[in-house]
């Protein structure tokens, strides 16, 4: 588990990718790789997207292929045996955190308040995500740390390349970027890609 949320901040990066179809989460996927991404979190709004977890995870062995927008501890248990490396919630489930810890998969919860961190810091979440980080700005990411210095967090929702690298100098670990990296073209969405990598 540590050497996956070691790659993953590593990758500095990670791309959250909703699609209408399990193929065009493949796609999109190839185009972020294409562009230099390392991590991808293929999200459970995407239909049958348990298929894309399981072909981007053969056929990439070499990228972090997550889970993201799991719900419940059903769907958690779902993603990992597709092959997810990590599993992303929009907000915290003790049970969801119980098994993923149970399977040494990274948990990634979704948590806007001190006191939800409190409680997944507790449950053995090592990675916070902070959503929606848009609502709250890069400057945002110091006031959690001080009473919490020990955080990790990853900020999702409003994080584009105009301010991405505010977050980094705020003390963001690594970013989750959606609608701002996958909007386009496969060509678009792999030059986006690119821009991103080259500015973190």
């Amino acid at each position: 588990m540590v050497n996956i949320l070691q790659k993953i901040t590593e990758s500095k990066i990670v791309a959250v990718i909703r699609a209408d179809s399990s193929e065009e989460a493949i796609e999109i996927s190839e185009a972020c790789i294409r562009g230099g991404i390392t991590s991808i979190e293929l999200t459970y709004t995407t239909p049958q997207v348990e298929k894309a977890i399981v072909n981007l995870s053969e056929n990439y062995p070499d990228i972090l292929i997550g889970a993201g927008t799991v719900l419940d501890v059903t769907t958690a248990k779902i993603a990992m045996q597709a092959g997810a490396k990590f599993v992303v919630s929009p907000g915290f489930d003790k049970e969801t955190a119980s098994l993923c810890n149970l399977y040494q998969i990274p948990y990634l919860p979704g948590c806007m308040t001190v006191t939800e961190m409190m409680s997944a810091l507790s449950s053995g979440c090592s990675l916070i995500k902070l959503f929606p980080g848009g609502v709250f700005g890069p400057k945002s990411i110091k006031q959690f740390k001080a009473p919490l210095p020990q955080l990790s967090i990853m900020p999702t929702g409003g994080v584009d390349l105009d301010n991405i690298d505010d977050w980094f100098i705020n003390g963001a670990e690594v970013v989750g970027v959606g609608s701002s990296l996958v909007k386009g073209s496969l060509d678009e969405i792999e030059n986006n890609a690119r821009k991103l990598i080259q500015k973190v």
